[in-house]
């Protein structure tokens, strides 16, 4: 089966290219290129790759698609908060026009990248500081988590007997992607570690957040794609590994790099800041699908410091690590070549 990735060559995007590859799957990518093309480097000839904007997908993208999965769009806070509009646009309604185009094609299987951070309650309002499983009653404020419930709730709205939308709520994801991301939790902490001998937990680390590992994210996509439909068709599924403190994750960066000879500090910031704050629940996906990831923290922090040696990506002060400065280096760029036009 060919199998249409919305977003394929961004940092889960690249990871699951792989991993679909490794299992068999023919695999088209459809991407703007927003980052490069470094993610999908390693195995671009066995790929077909489509470079396009995903609010103007055509219909031709989806010949020969057997499955879609949308990892596509605006993917954090800062980025969706620097431009909302283009952040709805993406996020919302591009999903319900690539949802359109699948139900019109005669694609069946749509799983959606959403987000667990749809359940933040913020480190204020202690009272809701509960474990949310996807029955819970939501009300994003925020601009990336309310644009992905939106189109939650369009893509659940289009269900029927011939198409089958599945939405994964992602837990803050950690680990090595060959398109590498240093403005994750976990990844910016390792990123400290190596450039500065020490991390930072924010606002003393009193925050939850439920996370995990980027590999066990790829595998259950897949799981969701080849899941049976009367187990996944409109249903929501929250992803994490575990939940954590940001301050219990600290000593657990600290003990791994330690263990592999990289002995680092712990310097709390105690000044409050705005942060995000919440826990979720992964039972659904166990007791549904029999899913359980099993990649731990220290396990992914030891093999990200091997692969960011091994792939070359210790520029750590490179904008293209993270997305907000990577969009205001390209908006700058555009404005400058607006002026100049071409540069030769």
């Amino acid at each position: 089966m060919k199998v249409l990735l919305i977003g394929g060559a961004g940092y889960v995007g690249s990871v699951l290219t792989e991993e679909l590859l490794e299992r068999g799957y023919s695999v088209k990518i459809f991407d703007r290129f927003y980052y490069g093309d470094k993610g999908i480097e390693k195995f671009r000839d066995r790929v077909e790759i489509i470079a396009g904007d995903m609010r103007e997908m055509k219909p031709e993208i989806l010949e020969e698609v057997g499955a879609v999965v949308n990892i596509g769009g605006l993917s954090n806070d800062p980025t969706a908060e620097y431009n909302p509009k283009a952040n709805y646009e993406m996020n919302t309604l591009a999903t319900k026009l690539s949802a359109e185009l699948c139900k019109k094609a005669g694609v069946k299987r749509y799983v959606f990248a959403s987000s667990c951070s749809i359940y933040d309650v913020g480190v204020k309002d202690e009272e809701k500081d509960i474990i949310f499983d996807e029955t819970a009653k939501v009300s994003p404020k925020a601009a990336y988590s309310s644009s992905k419930y939106e189109a939650e709730k369009i893509l659940l709205s289009m269900k029927d007997k011939d198409f089958s939308p599945v939405i994964l709520r992602k837990g803050t994801i950690y680990g090595f992607s060959y398109r590498m991301r240093y403005d994750l939790v976990v990844n910016t902490f390792v990123k400290d570690a190596l450039t500065k001998g020490y991390i930072t937990p924010f606002y003393g680390g009193e925050m939850w957040r439920p996370l995990v590992d980027i590999r066990d994210v790829a595998k259950a996509y897949i799981l969701c794609i080849e899941a049976e439909d009367e187990k996944v068709s409109g249903e929501i599924f929250n992803l994490v590994y575990r939940n954590f403190r940001i301050s219990e994750l600290a000593l657990r960066v600290r003990s791994a790099l330690k263990s592999i000879g990289i002995d680092i500090d712990i310097r709390p910031d105690y000044r409050y800041r705005g942060v995000r704050s919440y826990r979720v629940s992964g039972e659904k996906i166990k007791n549904r699908l029999g899913f359980i990831p099993a990649i731990s923290v220290e396990e992914s922090v030891i093999d990200m410091v091997e692969k960011i040696k091994k792939y070359n990506c210790m520029n750590f002060e490179d904008p293209v690590y993270y997305n907000i400065r990577w969009m205001r280096t390209l908006e700058k760029a555009d404005q400058i070549i607006k002026i100049t036009g071409k540069i030769f």
